[in-house]
């Protein structure tokens, strides 16, 4: 006889947690050894939790009976453990290497005054402190990158009231000065070794915590995506492609925020279960192995991340039980828990440009510095590098397409223009032109079958809609309401085109013949960016009047309505816009007040999957 569950029933896995993108979602912070005493501006060395060490520093609160700005002590894991001193007790210095080869150099001496900064330079053999050759430039603040006590960098920093931009590279006998970074800072956080590094946020004169990011390749430094939380003071851990920095100053009160770096934007993930500042890290550990020890806040005491090696993995419509909580969950797209996260800025900041292509490999199209340009980018989901220029220059374009097989049409050369171009990943070829010329035009699809619709040839706003089928523009059916710098997304079969001047928040769909309106958008708005499908869909940014501010308002479209979510963390307006779906997008460049002010910023958008309760209803 049949059973019932087999007739009725089906197998859900059970689970005792929930299921986490990777072991890095799932990981924590837990309480290690204290150390022997409160201390901070410390630093230190290791390559595990279990074999770490701690030196240089002073006592929290500061004074005569605590100095122990010579100390070191060994971590095992477990408990620390006072071993020989350093021949110079000093704070504000830099580590490099392992608990058996490590360097400490740099730093600060008593009494406070700008006499006290030193190049002092100690090699560590496991057992003793040897006096080395000194660093060339004197300063306190650096940033110390390095597996050994045979290679090192030391990045920065500062002496008394001046900032140093020097960069010297230790190869274990004598400092060599290298390549300065990018941008001058000091009290940055850094990690890895001196032939792929990188040193986060710091201090930078005048304008205070940075949220920029720079790697080492061995012979240069590039700009790579900022942090989500400027700050200053703090630590790090791991390499140039997969890096963790914790705690800080932003400035004001410490922050515990814990950032992960996977290569292409940085998240924030657990938070230290202690707020602090002006610590150390665990330089030169992978991030599976990151600790921090001492700072101000709660310098006596250890964490340790602590990540899973066996963990549940989210998959998108997984259906499980969760037997801890008694509850039954589905793992779908967590649109209302989507948040933007810097990426790397654009090479030239402007306005007007156009977008194809996804949030990890997008192009950024001509647009206005002003004048109008020529430059064309390309954003590989780390950085923007300038590849050939389109053949007629313009902004306020429209694109379609991807890195590799893309379209470009319309815009304001000056005046209107009717221009096509496509673009092979390499070059772009002049085509068929537009049957109207016009500019502020919306456009989808891809490089052989898309849509233009809408612009203004001025003081004309226009409803025309022309189908491209990869050699040839048609004009189709137009537009229900005539408008201009509006945004489109989807197919020349499935579309959906939203905003625009005059001010509207009207949104319509395309089902391949004709246009049917559908609800409006929150926030009336033109001007605007986008990504998705005709069902699913993100409107983002924009502006109401030429010279009015912009918005940072981002909006979700489920196939029926609009729904506002996170905000853009920097408005703006006339920006390239690139995505394929409604998950992941990305907003690079644009105005924030109609013109004057043109950000070079890149904002990505992501929504995560998340495990979501199903109740009875």
């Amino acid at each position: 006889m049949a059973k019932y569950s087999d007739i009725k029933g089906f197998t859900v896995q059970t689970l005792s947690t929930d299921t986490v993108a990777s072991a890095i979602a799932g990981a924590s912070w837990s309480t290690g050894g204290d150390l022997p005493a409160a201390l901070y501006e410390n630093a230190g060395a290791g390559a595990t939790q279990s074999a770490s060490m701690n030196f240089g520093g002073q006592g929290n609160p500061p004074s005569p009976a605590h100095p122990y700005a010579a100390d070191t002590q060994l971590y095992n894991g477990t408990s620390w453990t006072e071993v020989n001193n350093l021949n110079n007790g000093r704070r504000f210095l830099a580590g490099s290497g392992t608990q058996t080869s490590a360097l400490g150099y740099g730093g600060y001496q008593t009494p406070p005054s700008s006499t006290g900064t030193k190049a002092f330079c100690e090699s560590w053999d496991g057992t003793n402190w040897t006096e080395v050759n000194d660093l060339n430039t004197k300063r306190r603040d650096v940033a110390g990158i390095g597996t050994s006590n045979s290679n090192a960098m030391c990045v920065q920093g500062h002496e008394g009231t001046a900032v140093s931009s020097a960069v010297e590279n230790w190869n274990g006998s004598s400092w060599t000065e290298i390549a300065e970074a990018n941008t001058l800072r000091y009290k940055s956080a850094s990690t890895g070794s001196n032939t792929a590094g990188i040193i986060a946020g710091g201090e930078i004169p005048s304008t205070a915590a940075s949220a920029l990011v720079e790697s080492w390749n061995g012979s240069a430094w590039t700009e790579i995506s900022d942090l989500n939380t400027g700050r200053y003071a703090f630590s790090g851990s791991g390499t140039y492609t997969e890096a963790l920095v914790m705690g800080g100053a932003t400035p004001g009160p410490s922050t515990a925020k814990t950032e992960y770096y996977d290569g292409a934007s940085w998240s924030e993930q657990a938070d230290l279960a202690n707020a602090r500042y002006i610590n150390y890290g665990s330089s030169g550990h992978t991030v599976a192995q990151a600790m921090v020890f001492g700072g101000e806040g709660r310098s006596d005491s250890t964490e340790e991340w602590n990540q899973p090696s066996i963990f549940s993995k989210q998959v998108e419509g997984q259906l499980y039980f969760n037997s801890t909580t008694n509850t039954f969950k589905e793992t779908v797209i967590d649109m209302p828990g989507a948040t933007w996260a810097s990426g790397s800025d654009l090479n030239t900041a402007r306005l007007g440009a156009a977008g194809n292509g996804t949030q990890t490999a997008a192009l950024a199209i001509s647009g206005s510095v002003p004048p109008p340009n020529a430059n064309v980018e390309q954003y590989n989901g780390s950085t923007w590098t300038e590849v050939n220029n389109v053949n007629t220059i313009r902004s306020t374009g429209g694109a379609s397409g991807t890195t590799t097989s893309g379209l470009f049409f319309g815009g304001n050369i000056p005046p209107n223009s009717d221009n096509t171009e496509t673009w092979d990943g390499s070059s772009w070829t002049e085509v068929n032109d537009m049957n109207t010329a016009r500019r502020n035009v919306a456009g989808n699809g891809t490089q052989t079958a898309s849509l233009v619709m809408g612009g203004n040839t001025t003081p004309t706003v226009l409803a025309i809609n022309e189908s491209w089928n990869g050699s040839a523009w048609t004009e189709v059916n137009d537009l229900n309401n005539a408008r201009s710098a509006l945004y489109s997304v989807g197919t020349t079969t499935a579309a959906l085109a939203f905003g625009g001047r005059p001010n509207t928040g009207v949104t319509e769909v395309w089902n391949g013949s004709s246009w049917t309106e559908v609800s409006d958008l929150n926030q009336t708005r033109g001007q605007l960016g986008g990504a998705g499908i005709s069902t699913a869909a993100v409107a983002y940014g924009g502006s109401t009047a030429p010279t009015a501010g912009s918005y940072g308002q981002t909006e979700i479209w489920n196939g029926s309505s609009w729904t506002e979510v996170a905000d853009l963390s920097t408005a703006r307006a006339m920006m390239a816009a690139s995505g394929a779906s409604s998950s992941s997008a990305l907003a690079a460049g644009g105005t924030t007040d109609g013109g004057s002010t043109q950000p070079a910023a890149t904002e990505e958008w992501t929504a995560p999957l998340g495990n979501k309760t199903i109740t009875a209803s």
